[in-house]
């Protein structure tokens, strides 16, 4: 038996979405640019794809614009929010953002760009008030501000509409990365007074190698990349035909699953379950942002004293895959930034796991966690060393 508890790192493409990619690259290779039959073709497919995107973001489809995945398209936003005002040359930004932020805007903050880093409370949610003083007192010299709406290791959700209504007053442009929060819980585009949403194909069964970028119309964000007249010129380049269309039926797919009344409320009870069992079988184990308004298919759990590697080595052995934290970090030593922004002790750190879970999870998974988990833990306690 199998568990694959490991669904913020990414998600298993639906058949569908496989069977429509193949479609696609058997019929519809062409260029999407070119004007002949084919091309058009090309066309029309990629533009369906766009138009099933905007539908479950709740945008125009002329809001979208393809790119590589999630990283290139928060990049893509940040830079040219700096490029299309030089003369507002902050950025501002949290510690607990995915690392396709962090490490951009570290980089920037090397090179002489002013970063302010947003204060939060210690159960990882954005302090209003303190952003409300940070805008006051420099609001006029910042040029976007990025904000994950939903956290990828702890699933901490953002309040994001109050963050828009004082980046709006402020005249500042704000980005959400939605990666993980996007085909898992509605969003309504209309009502949020974003300026730029970004995510990712392949965290809502698609496939990798594929997210967008959701752009208000008039916000002040440049291309970066000239080169081409593709997507309205707002990324040079080839599209990926076959990979946007199978975004465009995963987002499809999600729109419908999520329009159903109390969709994900079998999927929160899974997590729910297993944090009370884990912490019942436990003493322990820590549910690490417990409190916090949490997206709910995430679990960040913590045995204080254990490497989260060992942890997860020998849950891999017994059919479970889970997480330290995000899948690029995998293979560091070192304990999550975010955790430690959050204020967690390094023992707690070091000790966290993350399990994750989508709406494909199964109950028969969830019951084999169950069953395995705190017999390893007890095993790496008895062992009496960390790492055994």
């Amino acid at each position: 038996m199998q568990a694959y508890l490991d669904c913020n790192a990414t998600t298993n493409p639906l058949p569908e979405v496989i069977e429509a990619m193949g479609a696609c690259l058997r019929e519809r290779w062409a260029n999407p640019s070119s004007v002949h039959r084919a091309g058009v073709e090309a066309r029309h497919a990629l533009e369906l794809a766009r138009e099933q995107v905007a539908r479950l973001i709740g945008c125009a489809p002329r809001a979208v614009t393809f790119t590589s995945g999630g990283t290139e398209a928060v990049q893509r936003v940040i830079l040219g929010a700096i490029a299309a005002r030089p003369e507002r040359p902050a950025i501002a930004t949290s510690a607990l953002e995915h690392s396709a932020v962090r490490e951009l805007v570290q980089s920037l903050e090397a090179r002489g760009t002013r970063i302010h880093w947003l204060a939060h409370r210690p159960d990882g949610v954005i302090d209003l008030g303190a952003l409300d003083r940070l805008l006051a007192d420099h609001g006029a010299s910042i040029s976007v501000l990025s904000l994950m709406w939903a956290n990828n290791e702890t699933g901490v959700v953002q309040p994001i509409a109050e963050v828009a209504a004082r980046c709006r007053t402020a005249g500042v442009v704000l980005h959400t990365d939605a990666v993980q929060w996007v085909g898992r819980e509605a969003t309504n585009w209309s009502t949020l007074g974003i300026d730029a949403l970004t995510c990712s194909a392949h965290k809502l069964h698609g496939p990798k190698g594929v997210g967008a970028i959701a752009t208000r119309a008039g916000a002040a964000i440049e291309s970066i990349l000239p080169g081409g007249p593709q997507e309205l010129g707002r990324r040079a380049g080839t599209e990926n035909v076959a990979g946007i269309v199978g975004f465009g039926v995963a987002a499809e797919a999600a729109r419908m699953w999520i329009d159903r009344e109390a969709a994900t409320a079998p999927c929160r009870s899974m997590i729910a379950t297993l944090e009370r069992a884990i912490v019942a079988a436990v003493p322990d184990a820590i549910v690490n942002a417990a409190a916090s308004p949490r997206l709910w298919n995430t679990s960040s759990i913590a045995f204080p004293g254990l490497e989260a590697e060992a942890i997860l080595l020998l849950l891999s052995e017994r059919g479970v895959a889970a997480s330290a934290g995000a899948a690029c970090s995998s293979g560091s030593l070192e304990p999550s930034p975010v955790l430690l922004a959050m204020g967690l002790p390094d023992p707690v750190a070091h000790g966290t796991i993350r399990l994750s879970v989508s709406r494909m999870t199964t109950d028969r998974e969830i019951d084999h966690a169950l069953k395995t988990i705190p017999g390893c833990i007890e095993r790496l306690r008895r062992s009496g060393s960390p790492a055994a």
